[in-house]
């Protein structure tokens, strides 16, 4: 029973191939119809082909210090860090994915609430 709800709370889902790794976004609800995020890293094992799984739980409370905290760590590794390197060499790679991942969405959400993690 449990393992249905896991399937019925998932509202939104967007996945990021990364080689041998895959980044979840889901968005899901509560009992109490209450919404968080969820972040799964999820790694292939080549030595018995299993997948590794790690996740963070974002609460709605927290989105707003966790974006500008993201946000804030990725604009240092770009410019003070690495500040030749070519970030959107590997953008283009997932624009096919990226224009075909609609179909993976259950679920519309406000603009205003998906509008705070287009800036990252």
């Amino acid at each position: 029973m449990e393992e249905q709800r896991q399937d019925n709370d998932k509202l939104f889902s967007k996945r990021v191939k990364a080689g041998r790794r895959t980044y979840f976004f889901d968005v899901r609800s509560t009992k109490r119809n209450d919404f968080y995020i969820t972040i799964t890293e999820s790694k292939k094992r080549f030595d018995d082909q299993s997948f590794v799984k790690q996740k963070i739980f974002l609460y709605k409370e927290d989105f707003n210090k966790f974006l500008e905290s993201l946000t804030e760590t990725v604009n240092y590794v770009k410019s003070e860090l690495l500040p030749e390197y070519d970030f959107d060499e590997f953008t283009h790679s997932n624009d096919s994915y990226n224009s075909n991942s609609e179909s993976n969405i259950t679920s519309e959400l406000p603009d205003d609430f998906e509008s705070d993690f287009k800036n990252i």
